[in-house]
């Protein structure tokens, strides 16, 4: 069984069933053997942008989330911890917590921001 943890934006294009979602991010998301995560961080940074009108999502997006069988993970002290060890490639703080959740939590990143690319994190 693979581990993976969604990036903010994959997570919007899989339930938006956006064309930019590659056919191979769409079959991993949907393999029933892959469990598939989702950051606290993703829905925190959603409600953020959605406030100041950076975004428009359905409120019910998170009834979503819970209903394809997503797994979520909680901010923690090691994931925060685990920041200060972090290179500054990218100074996203959501795209930096979801580098250190995936180091802590040994979870494959699946994004396409090739800036998160340069860290220490298995990536697909």
């Amino acid at each position: 069984m693979n581990r993976y943890l969604l990036d903010t934006h994959i997570l919007l294009w899989w339930l938006y069933d956006d064309p930019k979602l590659s056919k191979q991010y769409q079959e991993i998301i949907s393999d029933p053997k892959n469990s598939i995560f989702i950051s606290i961080a993703s829905v925190w940074e959603i409600e953020i942008k959605s406030a100041i009108n950076k975004l428009v999502v359905d409120p019910s997006y998170i009834n979503f989330i819970q209903n394809d069988d997503f797994s979520l993970v909680s901010i923690e002290l090691n994931h925060t911890l685990r920041l200060r060890n972090l290179p500054l490639h990218h100074n996203d703080p959501f795209d930096r917590i979801l580098i250190a959740q995936a180091q802590s939590e040994k979870l494959t990143l699946l994004t396409v921001d090739k800036s998160m690319y340069h860290y220490d994190v298995k990536t697909c």
